[in-house]
């Protein structure tokens, strides 16, 4: 397949372009004008800002899928960007559509579900609590409309807790390391009893190709299925990378929008993964 990766220098994609590549896929990496992100060496790279209303797609060729990851303030839950930047994302996303790309998979958070206890799958009803949250769901809600008449196939790529390339991310895992880096010895801390669904960013790259290659539509989940509570994923982390630091538990509150456990029903991306195994 020839692959369009948009965001490829941010935290998930240079993951997300070595997956396609480990494949055998063309992959055009695409980067913000002026980036100099480390990317794979058998990737096309492409600078280009998807967001403008210029933009020329015939730039990416005749390509045979879209993964869709870039996305500004990612980390920042409450950004104004992502309402801002929202039309631009679904003008990119539909002119695809109509310029022929078959498949477009575009990456989606498990924080369009806003509060809720339990496993979510793609039934789960939607209450985001946050901008971004909105944000992605407005944009997961319009497509399928906008993509019905084009041909065009959508999977929308829900991702919950994702760490690993700390050093990249920021997360709580990225803090640690910076706190030690400062010669800290602790961290203030919630109380960590909050359960969520941890993926490493290098598995979450081989889910996401694999569901690019797949013909699954609508809403997958993709998680490891598996709730841990925060603290002792934390303190594995910390015992893992032999950390001097300890947690100071409880000198933060919990988010408000935080559940006491939340993960995503796997099951469609196992089955996804277990297929795309025995080929």
């Amino acid at each position: 397949m020839r692959v369009v990766v948009t965001g490829a220098g941010g935290y998930i994609g240079p993951h997300v372009v070595a997956a396609h590549v480990a494949r055998g896929d063309d992959v055009v990496a695409v980067l913000r004008p002026g980036s100099t992100a480390p990317l794979h060496p058998d990737a096309t790279v492409v600078h280009a800002d998807v967001l403008a209303e210029d933009l020329d797609l015939g730039v990416f060729g005749n390509p045979d899928a879209l993964v869709h990851l870039a996305w500004k303030d990612g980390f920042a839950h409450n950004s104004s960007a992502h309402m801002g930047q929202l039309s631009a994302h679904f003008r990119f996303l539909t002119g695809a559509a109509q310029a022929g790309v078959p498949r477009i998979a575009a990456l989606g958070t498990m924080h369009e579900v806003g509060y809720w206890e339990g496993p979510i799958d793609a039934a789960t009803p939607t209450d985001p609590l946050s901008q971004y949250g909105i944000a992605k769901d407005a944009l997961r809600r319009s497509l399928p409309l906008a993509l019905a008449d084009t041909g065009t196939s959508l999977a929308w790529l829900r991702c919950y807790y994702i760490y690993g390339d700390d050093r990249r991310n920021r997360s709580i895992f990225a803090r640690l390391l910076e706190a030690v880096d400062a010669g800290r010895s602790t961290l203030p801390f919630t109380t960590g009893r909050s359960k969520y669904d941890f993926i490493r960013v290098e598995e979450l790259g081989r889910q996401i190709a694999a569901v690019t290659h797949s013909d699954v539509t609508g809403v997958v989940n993709c998680s490891s299925g598996v709730p841990v509570s925060l603290a002792d994923k934390v303190e594995e982390f910390i015992t893992e990378n032999a950390l001097p630091i300890s947690l100071e538990y409880g000198a933060f509150p919990d988010r408000p929008y935080d559940s006491p456990a939340v993960w995503g029903d796997a099951t469609v991306i196992r089955q996804i993964m277990s297929g795309d195994a025995a080929q």
